[in-house]
């Protein structure tokens, strides 16, 4: 029996917003992405498949499965370009990296019921035709393989507009990469970016539009996964 959603316990609406493009943030980006790509080559084997799927620039929301700790820094670390990020709120609090998640800029969302004021902020940031990634199953999948996924991200390429890009990650399990660097290995992972694809939004109604935009979008996932990894989407 899948386990429900988890339900965001803290509430710090403060935090939620469009982080601006300072020109410090705009540095500390550089700075931030060169040392996610550092990370990853250090501690990750990655291959990358469909480079060539890359759009030049936004408007674009990625769309990734999500089945480890080390899922963001696998993907980022292979874009060419810095983008900005849907991330829980509860990660704000972890010592260094919560503050330096915040440094860079993250659109902080609270889970469990919808956080209208992290989705205005996603909209205003597709707007500025920036590039945002999300995690439509919202939380790491607790089965290996893809969970059945929220409405979030449809209904940010509904009422946006934006082209959806499916990229989907393999072998970031946790065992498989903190048990790899217990031996001082590095986990085999492999980063495959699907092709961009647009949501029909000319349904009768707009809770259709986002029912029938979550199937398309984790089906695109799904396709781009070897079948252990599909789970509801078998």
């Amino acid at each position: 029996m899948t386990q429900p959603k988890p339900i965001t316990e803290i509430w710090k609406p403060e935090l939620v917003r469009l982080p601006k493009l300072t020109t410090s943030r705009k540095l500390f980006r550089i700075f931030g992405h060169s040392l996610i790509k550092f990370v990853a080559k250090m501690c990750l084997n990655i291959t990358v498949e469909g480079v060539e799927n890359f759009p030049k620039d936004g408007p674009l929301l990625i769309v990734i499965n999500h089945i480890g700790d080390a899922d963001a820094v696998a993907v980022v670390s292979q874009l060419p370009f810095k983008p900005d990020a849907i991330g829980k709120i509860e990660l704000y609090d972890l010592p260094i990296l919560g503050k330096m998640m915040h440094w860079y800029g993250i659109i902080w969302l609270h889970r469990g019921k919808p956080d209208i004021k992290a989705l205005r902020s996603a909209i205003d940031g597709l707007a500025e035709k920036r590039i945002i990634i999300i995690a439509p199953e919202g939380r790491y999948s607790l089965t290996g393989g893809l969970e059945e996924g929220t409405g979030g991200a449809a209904y940010l390429a509904y009422k946006s507009g934006a082209p959806v890009l499916p990229i989907v990650v393999t072998g970031t399990e946790n065992e498989n990469v903190y048990g790899n660097l217990k031996k001082l290995r590095r986990a085999k992972v492999k980063v495959t970016v699907g092709k961009m694809l647009k949501l029909n939004n000319q349904l009768e109604t707009r809770q259709e539009a986002i029912n029938q935009g979550t199937q398309q979008i984790m089906q695109a996932l799904a396709n781009l996964l070897p079948e252990k990894y599909r789970g509801e989407y078998l």
